[in-house]
């Protein structure tokens, strides 16, 4: 069984997107896998300053939780980053904790792919939801996971639940008049 972290990058508490994550978690603790969710609208990550001050093995000289969260990281099998769409990408939260994987990265005297370290190897997936339903609305979010995350840190990308339709911005969380739930459940059940 697997060892899976699931961060939360904002939404509201009981939003959309919380409700997406606690189904994808139910499933895959049914499936005998050990699940954490993070959340950081509790924590405080700021964005990387590119000081290159943590460079191969020294902890971030920022003063946050990040350096806190660091063992769970390297702990983790799969990681699951969980977010709204905001502003057609994902949350910002979750945009600093990522860029924050800079201080994890190892020294690597034969980078692949244009990389300059290496990064531990580990599974991912992406949770979105959203209150459109285009055919471009997650497009965006989708590069920048793809990119970053797939392409460039080599994580190993285990799918992706894109929920869109959940509802007016400005209302309350809709996500139950979907089967975004289900999906979410079926996800977290069969991930392995």
């Amino acid at each position: 069984m697997k060892n899976i972290l699931i961060i939360q990058g904002g939404g509201r508490p009981n939003g959309n997107t919380a409700q997406l994550v606690e189904h994808f978690a139910r499933g895959a603790k049914e499936a005998g896998h050990t699940v954490e969710v993070i959340s950081l609208r509790k924590q405080e990550v700021k964005g990387c300053m590119g000081c290159n001050a943590c460079r191969y093995g020294k902890p971030c000289v920022q003063k946050d939780s990040f350096n806190e969260l660091v063992p769970k990281i390297k702990d983790a099998d799969c990681i699951v980053f969980a977010s709204p769409l905001l502003f057609w990408t994902i949350s910002a939260q979750l945009k600093a904790l990522i860029e924050r994987f800079y201080c994890i990265a190892e020294e690597d005297p034969n980078p692949p792919l244009g990389r300059y370290e290496k990064y531990p190897s580990k599974d991912c997936a992406l949770l979105m939801t959203s209150a459109d339903n285009f055919f471009w609305t997650f497009e965006q979010a989708v590069s920048y996971y793809q990119f970053t995350l797939v392409n460039y840190i080599g994580f190993h990308d285990r799918g992706m639940l894109l929920a869109g339709g959940c509802g007016d911005t400005n209302g309350k969380p809709q996500i139950d008049k979907t089967d975004h739930l289900q999906e979410a459940y079926e996800f977290g059940k069969h991930i392995y």
